[in-house]
């Protein structure tokens, strides 16, 4: 895989997402708009880019591919739970500090970024394999990713901390706890979710090659080449949003991000090289952990009501330097 491919692909994400900046600063797009337009792509556009690949006739993986695929994938992610653990530790983050770096090294950005990306980059036969990690960051992010969050809900309001920096009452604690409880119950509830939904459908049509009429297969050709465009333009409003000095003042979070989108994606290509022969299935993984962090977990964050700067500034900045992580990380494409 030339690296001039995977470079010019993140130079174009970067126009797009210059393109959504300045149509955010000239009130063409507001924050209303934007969160209409992430819930089209969640709901509509990235189910419709996964399901047509499982649509296409060219050369399918087998059985027993997808399960090596599910298999290693799941141990990947096991991994990345184990580095966000250890990553706040190596870097003397505060404390309070250790659930956003968590949540920033566990959940990448595989479904705005990742899946236009491997399609571009790797082709349309690898989203299949991209259904898969998929599939399973919404079953850790609903799970492992909630109760995360809701630990550090609690420790957010014994410390005194909510968001605004603004001074806690009693009932602003109640609230807080409320919220994080209210949304760990339903944590299983939202397992069933346009995400792990359509992923599901790819992998079911995908093994089971169903005839699908031309009306349907173009109908979802047509939404699912929108993805690009609109989940860029929604990660260009995001950057508007914040101030340079808020992306760019924090020394820890540059060693983090060469850390997380760099050495861990390479180490992981290679305990996986070691087990899998499948360049496909390793190359699919390299992308998918070298991508920038997910804004699920700032999502979530802000319905508990907790101080999200920390997961805000991540992004940003893990976003702006993939420019140049992706890239490198790809280096050790098959």
């Amino acid at each position: 895989m030339s690296i001039t491919v995977v470079l010019q692909q993140m130079v174009i994400i970067f126009l797009l997402i210059g393109i959504g900046m300045v149509l955010y600063r000239r009130g063409m797009i507001s924050e209303e708009g934007s969160k209409q337009i992430s819930g089209l792509i969640v709901n509509i556009t990235n189910p419709a880019l996964l399901i047509c690949s499982a649509l296409d006739d060219g050369p399918k993986a087998s059985l027993r591919e997808l399960a090596i695929a599910f298999a290693a994938y799941a141990l990947i992610f096991a991994v990345l739970i184990a580095v966000g653990f250890l990553l706040p530790h190596v870097l003397r983050v505060p404390k309070n500090l250790h659930y956003a770096y968590q949540m920033l090294t566990v959940f990448g950005n595989v479904g705005f970024i990742g899946i236009p990306l491997a399609s571009a980059v790797l082709g349309s036969e690898s989203l299949i394999f991209v259904s898969i990690f998929n599939l399973l960051f919404n079953l850790l992010i609903y799970t492992f990713g909630i109760s995360l969050l809701q630990r550090a809900a609690a420790e957010q309001v014994q410390n005194g901390a909510v968001q605004d920096n603004a001074a806690p009452n009693i009932e602003q604690a109640q609230d807080t706890i409320a919220s994080a409880n209210r949304t760990g119950s339903s944590r299983l509830q939202k397992l069933v979710n346009a995400g792990t939904i359509s992923a599901a459908v790819t992998i079911l049509f995908y093994l089971g090659n169903f005839p699908v009429p031309v009306i349907i297969s173009s109908t979802l050709t047509y939404a699912g080449r929108a993805t690009t465009l609109l989940s860029m333009l929604v990660l260009g409003v995001s950057v508007a949003q914040m101030a340079p000095k808020d992306i760019f003042s924090h020394p820890k979070l540059y060693v983090f991000t060469l850390l997380r989108q760099i050495l861990v994606p390479i180490g992981c290509l290679l305990l996986m090289r070691m087990f899998i022969e499948n360049r496909l299935i390793l190359n699919t993984m390299l992308l998918m952990v070298a991508v920038p962090a997910a804004n699920m977990p700032l999502m979530l964050a802000k319905q508990m009501d907790m101080d999200t700067g920390a997961i805000s500034q991540g992004i940003i900045l893990t976003t702006v330097l993939s420019l140049v992580t992706v890239p490198l990380a790809c280096l050790f494409l098959q």
